[in-house]
């Protein structure tokens, strides 16, 4: 048995789309990586009975070419289905879990809404390395394909931020200049750009086109299609710790609410909660709306 979830929507045919395998016990890692190829979604979620004695559920994050440790679609899919399922009570407004990943044990609430599943958050921290080595705005504008004015330093300074996966975070003027950028391999070869080790680049904008949103976020880079427009559930990490890299970001409790792509390329819109404590240890927790869009069966040749 298998679901389909779209995650980080309230619609079906948006958000992120994630496989979910709810009883994964007999499968072998040969198995659920012929799976999460067959099912050919940015991540495909095993789910097996948990190894630590505080966790709900193990589970087990897999790409079409290899697994992976953490993935905040995945843990919004996993409460989803779990929840839908009954496999856990929601016998409170926000039900309290934990979930066991490669990463480590990830605490996780659902929230319930007439006794169904209506949001799952989760919460994670770390401790960022936040450089101010990067590419100058000449080379950026290049990579970017992009006027040099619609990098947006006002606020904000462009900055290499990793939580375990470097990021190079550019601020961008206009919605339209984050849809309209375009990866220039060429250019991106000839700066600085691959001296910071960062194989990702996390636009934003302060003026999105929605109104229901504070941020406008689009991932580029060496590694993903010029057509493409992946999740960005895992760089809320860095994007966070890179908020609050900046003097006038005061200390306290942040929330926004985040969008990713458009109606055309499957919107997500992802909450977050930030906590800025003036330490070098970040926090934050990020929910999102799922939707149940497919289930099936498959034969896995056993």
């Amino acid at each position: 048995m298998f679901h389909i979830v779209d995650t980080f929507t309230n619609t079906a045919f948006n958000g992120a789309q994630i496989a979910v395998f709810p009883e994964a016990d007999d499968l072998s890692d040969v198995q659920m990586q012929q799976l999460a190829k067959e099912m050919n979604l940015s991540q495909s979620v095993f789910i097996l009975p948990a190894t630590e004695k505080e966790a709900v559920r193990k589970i087990r994050i897999f790409t079409p070419q290899a697994e992976i440790d953490f993935a905040g679609q995945a843990v919004v899919a996993t409460g989803f289905v779990l929840a839908s399922r009954g496999d856990i009570e929601l016998n409170e407004e926000h039900t309290a879990i934990v979930l066991e990943l490669k990463s480590g044990l990830l605490k996780t609430n659902v929230s319930q809404k007439e006794g169904k599943p209506s949001l799952v958050q989760f919460s994670t921290e770390a401790l960022p390395i936040v450089d101010r080595f990067t590419p100058t705005e000449g080379e950026l504008s290049d990579i970017l394909s992009l006027d040099v004015r619609t990098i947006d330093n006002q606020l904000f300074r462009t900055r290499l931020v990793s939580c375990g996966t470097p990021f190079l975070i550019v601020p961008i003027k206009y919605y339209d200049a984050v849809r309209r950028a375009k990866f220039d391999y060429s250019a991106w070869s000839q700066s600085a750009a691959p001296q910071t080790a960062a194989q990702e680049i996390l636009l934003f904008s302060r003026n999105p086109d929605q109104q229901d949103v504070e941020f406008h976020l689009r991932i580029v880079g060496p590694r993903i299609g010029v057509k493409e427009d992946p999740p960005v559930g895992g760089s809320l990490l860095a994007f966070a710790a890179y908020l609050c890299s900046h003097e006038h970001i005061l200390k306290g409790t942040y929330t926004f609410a985040i969008d990713r792509g458009t109606e055309e390329t499957r919107r997500s819109v992802l909450n977050l909660e930030m906590d800025n404590k003036g330490q070098n240890k970040v926090t934050i927790r990020v929910g999102g709306e799922a939707v149940m869009v497919a289930e099936g069966k498959i034969n896995t040749g056993s």
